[in-house]
Parts: structure tokens; sequence; C-alpha cells
């Protein structure tokens, strides 16, 4: 067991009773993981004059986990506190042993019988949680760290003391003569965490001294960045009809439309969602239609079923696809064809045109194209090839690819 003398503390009880207030848990059924380490042995204290519970893993990986559960019983007891002990079995394949372990944990909490559960993670704790993300190669969502509220499935995991330093809550049990216990493992290095904590964290403070304050509060902007992308992903969702998914699924939704890849693509409601160029594009996920080719015989209106779409045309003098080359037959691309929509410029191949014109790569194999014979004559979004565009004073017919919303 480990204690010491008093130093000055923050009101750590006071910042959790703001927290209760400001996230409404107040009425939850409420729990806090207590490992028996002085992080949660702090905060079990600050919450328990209020309705809690506790609960403890057994992890079974060290030759003291039976009494490091024993002294949770104890510790409980003193407080009032009822506390569930929950035994596991870490699986030891596939997985390190750091994130073996926490899988299992956070299987119990999943799985427990309450609203709420609370976690001792601390102000150190994020720094050094979202330092090893960027060193792994995260993204936002990765620079953004632990957040104060968080989903695992139907349960909400609280963090009330993301603001405060492992040294406060050292100053705190000390004030308070609380007793914890210390694990061992902690003085692992090979342990990616505590080699972050005890190697490559004094060297960064030997030249940055504040840096676990700087990193999370960049943690907290980068949050902001990633909240305020959600309720943009949120906003687009129901302007197109769809429902909003779980905090947790619209997450990953963001994560995976916002990594690098030139086929992106995230399936929701049966809708295709996908980005190209930055830009955000939506589609049906219901199999495509097969298309067989149709002949244009001059008729305003073409509808094309098989497409979800329809080709329009409007007849204008000196535009468009001169009227004496109707009728035209629509296919779909092949492959190796060429237009000229500019004299100006040689023929180029649709591919290239379509990367000009920014078509989506997902987009151009369902457009529908005009053709006489085995020429290309038209393509959405490119024009009318200059060899059969209509005269100055002759009769031409402008396409239109309308596509059902």
């Amino acid at each position: 067991m480990a204690s010491s003398r008093k130093r000055p503390s923050a009101d750590l009880a006071a910042v959790v009773a703001r927290f209760l207030e400001e996230h409404r848990l107040r009425g939850k059924r409420v729990a806090a993981a207590l490992s028996g380490g002085i992080d949660s042995v702090v905060l079990l204290h600050t919450l328990k004059d209020r309705p809690v519970r506790a609960i403890h893993v057994h992890h079974g990986l060290s030759p003291n986990a039976d009494a490091w559960a024993q002294f949770c019983r104890r510790l409980c007891k003193q407080w009032q506190v009822p506390l569930a002990v929950r035994r596991v079995r870490v699986a030891k394949a596939g997985k390190g042993p750091e994130a073996a372990a926490r899988a299992a944990r956070y299987g119990v909490l999943r799985t427990s019988p309450f609203d709420v559960v609370f976690l001792a993670h601390h102000l150190d704790d994020q720094a050094e949680t979202v330092l090893m993300n960027l060193l792994r190669g995260a993204g936002v969502a990765g620079a953004r760290g632990m957040q104060p509220l968080a989903r695992l499935g139907d349960k909400t995991l609280a963090r009330p003391l993301l603001e405060v330093s492992r040294e406060q809550i050292l100053a705190y049990a000390r004030k308070h003569r609380l007793e914890w216990v210390e694990d061992e493992s902690n003085a692992r290095d090979e342990y990616t965490r505590n080699f972050v904590r005890r190697q490559l964290g004094p060297l960064i403070a030997s030249r940055f001294p504040a840096w676990k304050a700087a990193v999370a509060r960049a943690a907290r902007h980068f949050s902001k960045r990633q909240l305020g992308a959600e309720e943009l992903l949120r906003a687009y969702l129901r302007e197109k009809g769809l429902q909003s998914p779980s905090e947790a699924k619209l997450v990953e939704m963001l994560r995976q439309l916002t990594s690098r890849g030139a086929r992106i693509l995230v399936e929701h409601e049966g809708k295709r969602l996908r980005v190209y160029r930055g830009r955000l594009a939506i589609e049906a996920s219901a199999p495509q239609a097969a298309f067989a080719p149709l002949r244009w015989q001059g008729e305003s209106r073409l509808a094309i079923p098989a497409l979800g779409g329809e080709l329009r045309f409007r007849r204008a003098r000196g535009q468009g696809i001169d009227a004496k080359h109707v009728p035209l037959q629509v296919r779909l691309r092949s492959g190796g064809e060429r237009l000229q929509p500019d004299a100006r410029r040689p023929r180029r191949t649709l591919k290239n045109l379509f990367q000009e014109a920014g078509v989506p790569p997902w987009q151009r194999e369902r457009l529908p194209l005009l053709f006489s014979g085995k020429t290309l004559v038209w393509a959405p979004g490119l024009g009318v090839d200059d060899a059969y565009k209509a005269g100055a004073k002759a009769l031409g017919v402008l396409p239109e690819w309308r596509q059902d919303r």
C-alpha cells in the first residue's frame, strides 16, 4: 500500500460535482471503475458520498491481482460503496498485453448494469494518449484524444478528471490520507505507455516543461474541430433525407470519409457516401441494373431507368449537336473513347477529360454517351465533339442528363 504526507491539492470533489451538473448525470445509474491505483481511488473518493457503485476488473495478469481485488473490497466496505469484482480472461493472441487487457476491461464495462461508468483518466493520461496516437500516424480523431463523454455500446463513459494533472491527484490523495496499490508493471518500459511516461515524457519536458498541458489543450482544439465536422455530416445526411447514426458510428463514418484514398466508400441506409477531391457525394447502393444500348430518334425526352435518370433535349439555332446527325445511339463507356469539345485543343481520351472536369471515377462508367456509329458525339459535363456541332445557322440539339434524386 502507498500513502504519503499532506500537500495542497485542487478541490477535485468540486470538479467532479461540476462535471455531474454540466453533463446532467444526476439521477443516472452510476458506477466507477476501480483498479485500486491512486487515480481510481481518488475518483471514487470524490463520488463516495453520492449514489455510486464500483467495478473492479480482475485480469489475473499480475501475481498481486488477488491482493488488489482484496484491497478494493476493504476500501469499498470502509466507504460503504457496493463493489462488483469481475474476473476476465485476457486473450494473448493477436494483441499486445496492453491492448488485450484494455479490451477485456471494456468488455466488462460494456455489459455492466449501469447507465454511466466513470473512468479516472486525467490530463497526463490525455497528453500521453495524444502523443502515442500521433506517433502512430493518427488523424484528427486520434489527435482529439479521449473525450469527457463517450459511448460504449449503450453506456456512457465519463472522464471528469481530464483537465486535472497527475500532480493534483497525488496532492489530493495526500491531503485526504488515502491509500492505494501500485501496479509493478508501471515500471516496465516495454509497455508503450510506460515508455512514453518514463522515458519520452521527461525528455520532452526538459525542453518544453508544460508540454502535457499544451498537448491536452491541442486535443481540445482538435475535438472542437471534430465536433464541427460531425455536425456538418449530420446536417448533410438530414438534407439527403437520411437518419443520423449513433455517435460512435458517426465518428467512424467521419474517420473513413476523411482518410486518404481514391476509393473511399461508406454504406449508410441503402446509400453510398463517397469523397472525391474533397467533396462528398451520395448514391444508391442497390445493385446496378443492366443497361442495353438505346436509339435516340429526336424525341425531347428519353427515359433511362437502368441509369436512374433521363436525357432531355432542347432545340436551338447554332448550338449543340447538328440535327442532321440524328438519330444517335446511347451507350456506356467501354474504354478508349476520345472527344474533342474544343476545336483549339487536340482530341483527348474520355478518361483525361473526365479527370479534368472533376467527374468522380465511380460515376464515369454509368453516364449515358451519345454515339454516331463508333464515334463519340457527346458526353455529360464535357459537351459536343467539334465535328458534330451545329453551325451558326443550323438547327441544333442541346442534350442534358438529369439523374433522379
